[in-house]
């Protein structure tokens, strides 16, 4: 019997190699156990033939179920790229913001203040006949703005006579024509001069000589300068302011009439009394 079921194995082998599965000792011995039970009532090679193939058949199926296990195991687990999976603790990144920006600045910045005095570099010239003070007020105003022009060029312009010139107006439009803007304004004092034409006179001196401007004034009367010096011009006259102190409560006189004394200092008060009735250009 061993001898006849060692030929069966044999010839398994020999004929259906494919049949059998590595390290299946469990189907064998099953096939063994199986074959001595039909041999011993069979007799003959019939049932051994039966029980082999159904060994063989369950050794086929345990290598489809192996095979099966190998095509799972070779099923590659899908894997979450780097840059999808967060790290641990990690929060998710915010997306870019846009850059904040600052709203533009539409306060009006503050004028710097001015300075507390300033005299302007100016070219003094007495006037070159009586009648002739209105333009050589102007000239000498131009002059600090670095305009040369002679007195007779500007008195055609001005309608000087030998009545003289007849007001502020004319001043401040001759003004204008020489310099670059028209920056010039007219104010007219029509009687006495009040505090507040006080004020509003030292606030036009100091702005007009700070942007490098001399006033022109067409006083009348008298006038006391801050030496005690006596100034009197009935008719009227025409003098530039060509500086400032004491944040223009004190102003400097560029006088043409008396070549002698081309210049002296008076309060914004006096000047004011000496323009009234009058203007000046600023």
């Amino acid at each position: 019997m061993k001898h006849h079921l060692k030929r069966q194995l044999r010839r398994i082998v020999t004929e259906r190699p494919y049949q059998i599965v590595a390290g299946s000792a469990v189907a064998l011995v099953l096939a063994a156990g199986a074959g001595a039970g039909t041999v011993a009532t069979a007799g003959d090679d019939a049932p051994v033939q039966e029980n082999t193939a159904a060994v063989a058949d369950l050794g086929a199926a345990r290598l489809g179920e192996q095979a099966a296990g190998r095509s799972e195991a070779r099923i590659a687990v899908p894997q979450t790229s780097p840059s999808a999976s967060a790290a641990p603790g990690a929060s998710p990144s915010a997306s870019p913001s846009k850059k904040a920006t600052a709203d533009p600045d539409t306060t009006a910045k503050a004028k710097p203040k001015p300075p507390s005095s300033k005299t302007l570099d100016y070219d003094y010239q007495a006037q070159i006949n009586y009648f002739y003070c209105g333009p050589a007020a102007v000239r000498n105003a131009l002059s600090a703005a670095g305009i040369e022009r002679s007195q007779d060029a500007l008195a055609g312009p001005l309608g000087t006579t030998e009545m003289g010139t007849n007001s502020a107006e004319d001043t401040t439009r001759v003004l204008n024509q020489q310099v670059k803007g028209n920056p010039y304004r007219t104010r007219m004092i029509p009687g006495t001069a009040t505090p507040a034409q006080m004020d509003r006179l030292q606030a036009d001196v100091v702005e007009a000589i700070s942007n490098g401007r001399a006033v022109v004034a067409n006083v009348a009367g008298t006038a006391t300068d801050t030496n005690g010096g006596w100034h009197s011009f009935p008719g009227g006259h025409y003098v530039a302011v060509v500086g400032y102190k004491d944040d223009g409560r004190t102003v400097r006189i560029a006088d043409s009439a008396d070549p002698s004394l081309p210049s002296y200092w008076v309060t914004t008060i006096d000047l004011a009394h000496w323009v009234s009735t009058r203007g000046y250009s600023a």
